[in-house]
């Protein structure tokens, strides 16, 4: 099993855990050449054999198709059953693991994500990323219109702020020539099969999240720190000298230790959460959604109801942002907030979780807090959460939490 940790300071904000048994569990973003095993025109959805113990859905919405590869003229736009049948292989790319029952959900708009920009092969996809500012976007447009390929579209990342036309020439032709070996080994394949795997989640963690804001990157695993180093030595020279080896011997305590992340585990595994104040949030799980609790608990406040109330539900939107991302819980989300009389104090409460949520890569959606101060969100799944990797379904209860007594039955 691999750990990272991603910390803010001594904080930790992100956890991710990779698993050997991952390479059918763990394949976003891997690319299959995929077997049509039934198309489902009243769920408007096939499934694909893509190898794997389950097999993945395509829903409409994620088809390519080409308008000369179809039987019959249409008007508007086809329905699922005109574009794909049975035994017909297609190539496609998985967006979410399997989670629980439901198999990969796949798309054919395939994407190969590098250190600055994004290639999306055989499309006219164009966009850089927003949260740049206007001069940036300015700059970065006139060097993308330099280094494009002809034939395929191309997604600016925040992360290339800054860099130059040479660094974004190179992860461009990194990225074609990676292209050109998928679309080789596609040729050659005869049945469903795996065309590409992304890195291994440390790399991964790297090309998402490193950059010159990080003060270091440790590792205490001597293969998995070489491999990196090599790795950022590449993409990244200047930040080369930032990946250190952490010697566990030499240091006495194990890396999550001597970093306090242990601790921190263990609270992010908690039903509940403390706030500085003295309240708390209450974090429960369920199929359907996961609803968070927000308590005043021991704060007290010293003036009057209200501005205690609105102290502490100010205090819950940020801890509440903290811990979906440290969770990575996604999905349905209803959080409680507790009641406010004024209608100001509801609207600054949604914005600071708003302005929390911004610094969470993964999307979100909030609405406003309704009257009965409830916030109804979505986070985008991608992967099970923090608790369902680090837990197995308790064999007594079942994962329910409770046992039946037998002997009133």
């Amino acid at each position: 099993m691999t750990q990272i940790a991603l910390l803010e300071g001594r904080t930790l904000v992100e956890h991710y855990v990779s698993k050997a048994a991952d390479e059918t569990t763990q394949i976003d973003g891997n690319i299959y050449l995929g077997r049509v095993q039934n198309v489902l025109p009243g769920m408007e959805a096939a499934f694909i054999d893509i190898g794997t113990p389950k097999n993945a859905v395509l829903y409409r919405g994620d088809v390519r198709y080409d308008a000369d590869d179809l039987d019959a003229p249409v008007q508007g736009q086809p329905r699922i059953e005109e574009v794909l049948r049975a035994g017909q292989m297609i190539l496609c790319q998985v967006t979410k693991n399997p989670i629980g029952a439901k198999g990969a959900r796949l798309t054919q708009e395939v994407s190969l994500p590098g250190r600055f920009v994004v290639l999306v092969p055989d499309s006219t996809t164009y966009g850089i990323s927003k949260r740049l500012d206007d001069a940036e976007r300015k700059r970065l447009r006139k060097i993308v219109d330099a280094v494009r390929p002809a034939s395929h579209g191309m997604i600016v990342r925040t992360a290339a702020a800054g860099a130059s036309a040479d660094e974004l020439r190179d992860d461009v032709t990194r990225l074609v020539e990676l292209w050109e070996g998928i679309a080789s080994a596609r040729a050659a394949a005869t049945g469903p099969s795996l065309l590409y795997r992304e890195p291994a989640a440390a790399l991964r963690v790297i090309r998402e999240e490193l950059n010159a804001e990080y003060r270091s990157v440790m590792i205490d695993d001597e293969q998995l720190f070489r491999q990196v180093r090599d790795y950022v030595s590449a993409v990244n020279p200047e930040l080369a000298d930032r990946v250190e080896h952490y010697d566990a011997a030499a240091e006495g305590l194990p890396i999550f230790e001597r970093f306090h992340v242990h601790e921190q585990l263990h609270k992010a595994l908690a039903r509940k959460v403390y706030l500085p104040s003295g309240g708390s949030l209450v974090i429960d799980r369920t199929e359907a959604l996961t609803v968070i609790d927000v308590n005043t608990g021991k704060n007290v406040g010293k003036t009057n109801l209200e501005e205690t109330v609105y102290r502490n539900n100010l205090e819950a939107a940020e801890e509440v942002a903290r811990q979906l991302r440290l969770r990575d819980i996604g999905g349905i989300i209803v959080i409680d907030f507790i009641d406010m009389e004024i209608r100001e104090n509801r609207d600054k409460v949604g914005s600071a979780l708003r302005a929390a949520l911004a610094r969470d890569k993964t999307r979100t959606q909030v609405f406003d807090i309704s009257e009965l101060g409830l916030v109804e969100m979505t986070r985008k799944r991608v992967s099970e959460g923090l608790i369902e990797s680090l837990s197995t379904t308790c064999t007594v209860c079942d994962g329910r939490g409770i046992v039946i007594d037998a002997s009133v039955l």
